[in-house]
């Protein structure tokens, strides 16, 4: 069933019935992969493999002040390697800042065509400038110029833009730097939770939970069923 809206007064919506979640395959610790960034990739593959899901690596991303507040906003996943899940930006930006001042965060990636969800919690670290330039040198040059035209997340007036993108074009006409101020975060999971639609709301939910063990081993996980 489609989302239905009713509108009983003017400043209020109620939103009623909602499609039921049918997913097939039915998620549990003992099916599970032993380590959440295997499962993680599994599902991922079958997101992008069965052509269902549009732009599978858009993820919320979430952070904290110093002050306490959090925010969210939409990034792109570019890499899931062997510690975690990469992602890149400018190193001014909002989201940056607050990593840098507590270095954690939370990401959400919600795949509605497939009814399934991935959520992790965990530290983050920065890349190495290797690992930046690398993927920077990758992207579209358009793309490179942009980084160094955006103050990311600064105000900005009309038009302004335009000229500082013509001012980098200027200057470094084919072979674009890697900015200083630009690169990649990984978010390096404690918890991982793994989430597929049943009818009823009665959704599998199959969670991990990192138990470290002697320094230089891989980490051992916690793999247990919660309610829906």
């Amino acid at each position: 069933m489609d989302v239905v809206i009713e509108q009983p007064e003017p400043d209020k919506i109620k939103i009623l019935p909602h499609v039921q979640y049918v997913t097939k395959d039915h998620l549990t610790p003992q099916n599970a992969a032993p380590s959440p960034l295997d499962q993680f990739r599994a599902w991922f593959k079958e997101a992008v493999e069965g052509g269902k899901v549009n732009e599978p690596e858009a993820m919320s991303l979430s952070t904290v002040a110093a002050s306490g507040v959090p925010s969210a906003r939409i990034v792109l996943l570019k890499q899931v390697d062997h510690s975690g899940f990469v992602f890149f930006t400018n190193y001014t930006s909002r989201k940056s800042q607050e990593l840098e001042g507590n270095p954690h965060a939370a990401l959400v990636l919600y795949w509605r065509e497939v009814h399934r969800s991935v959520r992790v919690i965990g530290r983050v670290e920065k890349l190495t400038r290797q690992e930046s330039e690398e993927y920077f040198l990758s992207r579209p040059i358009g793309s490179q110029l942009g980084a160094w035209a955006s103050k990311q997340s600064t105000a900005i007036g009309e038009g302004e833009l335009e000229t500082r993108l013509k001012k980098v074009e200027d200057k470094f006409g084919g072979a674009v730097p890697t900015p200083d101020f630009w690169g990649g975060w990984r978010v390096i999971p404690d918890e991982v939770e793994f989430w597929s639609g049943k009818p009823s709301r009665l959704h599998d939910r199959v969670h991990y939970i990192r138990e470290d063990g002697p320094s230089g081993e891989e980490p051992q996980w916690k793999i247990e069923r919660l309610s829906p």
